[in-house]
């Protein structure tokens, strides 16, 4: 589609994807609460007639998201094409992927007794959860963001929504921070993980076991080794370095993983050090503790 280079500049756009149950319709409504104004379902073979009528409108929005599932059928197949065509426009957007594990979508679909889109091609439920990640697996190569909603409450996820998108005033890389305990398994959405389980272990000090790293005495302890003086000048040193390469290549978001036993202590304190750094730089990053809120008695060496 040729769309005039004398035309307004186009909007911001959130194309919103996924697994069906993990989480895109509280996505959309997070995001129109935070100003985007937002299309469900929209059939890809009709988007870039969409955005072209949006860009040459006076009156049209500043910031859109537009929701496409798996109930676009085989027209899901068209939608990387629009994708290529909208970035030879000129269009700045980022693809979210909504994601959740198999036994939490399976859960999510007991508890509201809906039926899955493809529960009756694939003659289960699983193997209709199966089949949709095959067909989105290409799609989810392609995403800017992946949100692993599987421990995200309805309301955590409206807030993490918010924490990414509400002040955003242009789409710009942005960098997510997560820390969490190994023992409760990797974050899906990783592109970069760190291992700080070498670090001392704030979990054997009586007194430090029930506070987190977001705590001053845990900070304080995890801080005064010489190791993680080291480490964290190290890490930081290395992101500094390999966020420019990233988004020179053009990704324009990567989530930055660190992970301690139970995602309480060492994580939580090496996470914040480099969020903080980064937002000294200028560059826009959100932070997430995954695992903060469990039982530290969960989160025991070996248990």
């Amino acid at each position: 589609m040729d769309v005039s280079s004398n035309a307004s500049p186009g909007p911001k756009m959130l194309i919103v994807t996924g697994m069906s149950g993990a989480g895109k319709s509280q996505v959309m409504a997070a995001l129109e609460d935070n100003g985007y104004f937002c299309v469900d379902n929209l059939p890809p073979s009709l988007l870039l007639q969409f955005v072209h009528d949006m860009r040459v409108s006076q009156r049209g929005p500043k910031k859109m998201a537009v929701a496409v599932d798996i109930r676009g059928g085989e027209t899901l197949a068209n939608l990387t094409a629009a994708l290529a065509s909208l970035k030879e426009d000129g269009l700045d957007y980022r693809v979210i992927f909504m994601d959740a594990s198999n036994s939490s979508l399976i859960s999510r679909y007991k508890a509201t007794r809906r039926r899955h889109p493809l529960a009756a091609e694939a003659l289960s439920l699983m193997g209709g959860i199966m089949a949709e990640r095959e067909r989105l697996e290409e799609i989810h190569g392609l995403a800017d963001i992946v949100i692993d909603t599987t421990d995200f409450s309805p309301r955590r996820l409206c807030e993490h929504i918010g924490e990414l998108f509400a002040d955003e005033g242009q789409i710009m890389p942005l960098i997510s921070i997560c820390s969490f305990g190994f023992k409760y398994g990797l974050p899906l959405e990783s592109d970069l993980v760190f291992d700080v389980r070498f670090l001392p272990n704030p979990y054997h000090i009586a007194e430090l076991r029930a506070l987190s790293g977001l705590d001053g005495p845990v900070a304080e302890f995890i801080g005064r080794w010489p190791q993680t003086q080291d480490f964290l000048t190290r890490l930081k040193e290395l992101a500094g370095f390999l966020m420019p390469q990233y988004f020179e290549e053009g990704k324009s978001g990567l989530v930055v993983s660190i992970g301690c036993t139970g995602g309480r202590h060492r994580s939580v304190m090496v996470a914040k050090a480099l969020y903080d750094d980064l937002r000294e730089r200028g560059q826009y990053a959100v932070l997430t503790h995954r695992d903060i809120e469990r039982d530290p008695a969960e989160a025991a060496e070996g248990s």
